[in-house]
């Protein structure tokens, strides 16, 4: 891969040499790609982080953010192609895990990559959720659902001036959930880890532990301290399990 190749979708945390492998990182609804910064250089000298930067937001506030969960998986699996002279491994949070699975899918179709690891985060498994509307009558409505989930991003939401500014973009990622419809769950062609917090009042574990229905190469579950957002708080003891995961095999 070219040492100059740039992408405004994926902010990047280089090695200092070749990477033996790369981790996608995708961001949960409303998120960003620095909601990952702290991960940059957390797995090792030679394992490449790479955080989805959706449009919308940060550096890209200027672009219309999407709104189909499908037309974002097929943009980033694109914009991946470039980086595959490396072995990948893929987490999600949340919406992110739903971006996860998808890409995964379409790596294989059209690359036939298939990730070493795919790593889903507070998400139902694919034939499990259910479909609902996107409708939020007021700001008021959604703001209230942001906080209800908690994480750092939901802060912003109580300053006037920043609150105009990331609206949109958590508007238009509400909008692409809900407008996912279930539906029969692809085997995957990787294993599988999911993780949750064991306080999250959205997903529960057993919902979290059906992704082991289309995981044939293998899954495990982890239930960790905490809420939707337990990976904030949790940080050290969640990366310190994927490093292990991401780890050369002896």
């Amino acid at each position: 891969m070219p040492l100059g190749t740039h992408s405004t979708w994926l902010r990047r945390f280089t090695t200092a040499g070749p990477p033996r492998l790369r981790l996608v990182c995708l961001p949960h609804a409303g998120g960003s790609a620095s909601f990952f910064h702290d991960w940059g250089h957390a797995f090792g000298d030679d394992v490449e982080v790479l955080a989805v930067r959706y449009p919308g937001r940060q550096e890209r506030v200027c672009e219309e953010p999407w709104t189909s969960l499908e037309d974002l998986a097929g943009a980033i699996t694109g914009e991946l192609e470039p980086y595959l002279d490396a072995p990948l491994a893929l987490f999600g949070h949340s919406m992110g895990a739903t971006l996860a699975y998808e890409i995964t899918l379409r790596l294989r179709e059209r690359f036939s990559v298939a990730p070493e690891l795919l790593m889903v985060s507070c998400r139902k498994a694919p034939h499990l959720l259910t479909p609902r509307t996107a409708a939020f009558d007021t700001d008021a409505e959604l703001i209230e659902q942001v906080k209800e989930l908690g994480g750092t991003d939901s802060a912003l939401l109580d300053d006037e001036d920043l609150r105009e500014l990331v609206l949109p973009a958590i508007r238009a990622d509400f909008t692409a959930v809900a407008g996912y419809a279930a539906r029969p769950g692809v085997q995957l062609p990787c294993p599988v880890v999911g993780y949750v917090g064991d306080s999250d009042r959205g997903v529960g574990a057993h919902e979290v532990a059906a992704w082991s229905d289309i995981a044939p190469h293998g899954f495990d579950l982890r239930v960790l301290p905490g809420g939707h957002f337990y990976l904030v708080d949790g940080r050290e003891q969640l990366v310190g399990d994927i490093r292990a995961r991401l780890a050369p095999q002896r």
